[in-house]
C-alpha cells in the first residue's frame, strides 16, 4: 500500500507518520525533508516499508550515512516529481463533449446549461480552443 503524507513543518508531518502509517504500508510519500527523526518515525509506524519517496529539491539534502544505513536495509530512498500547479477542472472528455454539442448547433448558452459549465469558462475555454488551433 501507498501512503502519501504533506505537512507545512517537521511537527505536523510526524504527527501524520503517527497516525497514517500501519505495517501494510510498503510505500511513503513525504513532502519535506527525511531527516533522520522522519526516517525512524517511518520504519517505526511502517517497519515493512521499502520505499521512501521525497521532493527532487530536497533528496540532495539527504543525509548521505542515513541512505547508506536504508540501502542496507533494503529501503530505498527515491525523488519523486509531483504535478505542478492547479489541476484541470475540465476532463478531455468534458472538452470533447463541448466540440460534439457546438458541431450539432448548441449555442454556448445551452452548452452551459446542459453541462452545468459557466457561461464565462465556457467562452474562455472555446478562446483557448481557438487559439490552440492557430498556434497548432
Amino acid at each position: 500500500m501507498r501512503v502519501e503524507i504533506t505537512a507545512r513543518n517537521i511537527r505536523e508531518l510526524l504527527r501524520k507518520i503517527d497516525e497514517n502509517l500501519n505495517e501494510d504500508v510498503t510505500e511513503v510519500y513525504i513532502n519535506l525533508r527525511p531527516t533522520k527523526e522522519v526516517i525512524v518515525r517511518i520504519l517505526d509506524n511502517a517497519p515493512n516499508v521499502k520505499v521512501i519517496g521525497c521532493p527532487p529539491s530536497l533528496y540532495p539534502k539527504v543525509s548521505k550515512k542515513v541512505l547508506r544505513a536504508l540501502e542496507q536495509m533494503g529501503i530505498k530512498v527515491i525523488p519523486v516529481e509531483k504535478g505542478r500547479g492547479r489541476p484541470r477542472k475540465y476532463s478531455y472528455k468534458t472538452l470533447m463533449m463541448i466540440e460534439e454539442l457546438l458541431k450539432k448547433g448548441k449555442t454556448p448558452r445551452e452548452i452551459s446549461r446542459d453541462l452545468g459549465i459557466p457561461i464565462r469558462t465556457l467562452y474562455y475555454l472555446l478562446k483557448k480552443r481557438e487559439v490552440s488551433e492557430i498556434e497548432g
